[in-house]
């Protein structure tokens, strides 16, 4: 058997698993009896802050920024940012208002996300200027793992109330899109959907990962009927954004000549590799839940 295969086989489970148990209420159950001040929410926060550490690091690397003022006031000023949702995330203050002026803030922080897309894409020669950098590195990493805290419900007074699964279902729709997306790739590819960014991604890959994104999200939405939002929603959401988040890390690497963000998780790369559709997806799907308590 392929050596490399079992390591990312390995790797994989890992990685599986140690989302899974930070992300659902299997990790406080399990360090629970050893440890009781641990809780699920604290499990959930430390991920994904030392995500986003880790593709802060991987995106400075990545972005080969010089040794300047810039480089050095990317991790003060993501702190700062993440400081902000912290607080919000521990109050539990997400998601409280019925008006447009209670999500202002949000909904500016969004549209950065997608000017930082539209500029790696359209304008990626302002990313070669180290304040670029420095703004494309903040809104690309931090943002999306800022936003990730407003996704799930958890009670720190009802202990009935377990710790929900908004982030871990997200995670599962990322994880079908992109196995049943390659899959099919592999078997009935042959329309390139970006031949000059990735080559190796199809529009039947797209079409297939879709397809079972949806049907997942109907299961979702038919057996977990407490999670925010409507996840055939969420599903197509997934469905489009994931293989779009796949492509925006790929131009990344493309433009500056890179192959992998990191080498961390071994036989896939780095965080930023491993989370590239994550990154784009948690985003879209707080904005849909800020539409949805508004409509």
């Amino acid at each position: 058997m392929d050596k490399n295969f079992i390591q990312r086989t390995i790797s994989a489970l890992v990685y599986v698993a140690v989302i899974a148990l930070c992300t659902t209420p299997i990790g406080e159950h399990l360090f629970g009896s050893f440890f009781p001040q641990i809780k699920q929410q604290y499990l959930f926060y430390g991920l994904m802050t030392l995500l986003m550490a880790i593709g802060l690091y991987e995106c400075i690397k990545m972005m080969k920024f010089d040794n300047s003022i810039y480089k050095w006031l990317v991790f003060p000023v993501a702190a700062i940012i993440y400081y902000r949702f912290t607080k919000r995330f521990f109050h539990h203050d997400f998601f409280n208002g019925y008006s447009i002026h209670n999500y202002f803030s949000e909904i500016v922080a969004l549209g950065l996300v997608a000017i930082a897309v539209v500029t790696l894409f359209k304008y990626s020669r302002e990313l070669y200027f180290e304040n670029g950098k420095l703004i494309f590195t903040v809104v690309y990493v931090t943002l999306p793992f800022a936003f990730s805290l407003g996704l799930p419900k958890f009670s720190t007074l009802d202990t009935g109330k377990p710790f929900s699964l908004e982030i871990f279902m997200l995670f599962v729709l990322i994880w079908s899109s992109d196995t049943f997306a390659y899959l099919t790739g592999k078997l009935l590819g042959k329309h390139k959907m970006a031949p000059r960014i990735s080559p190796k991604k199809t529009w039947e890959g797209f079409a297939g990962g879709g397809v079972l994104t949806l049907v997942l999200g109907y299961f979702v939405e038919q057996y977990f009927p407490d999670l925010r939002g409507n996840w055939m929603l969420v599903g197509v959401l997934v469905a489009v954004f994931a293989p779009v988040g796949d492509l925006v890390e790929s131009q990344l690497k493309r433009s500056f000549a890179v192959k992998d963000s990191g080498n961390i998780i071994p036989g896939h790369g780095g965080v930023l590799d491993r989370l590239d559709s994550f990154i784009l997806c948690v985003p879209v799907v707080y904005l849909y839940f800020i539409l949805e308590k508004l409509v």
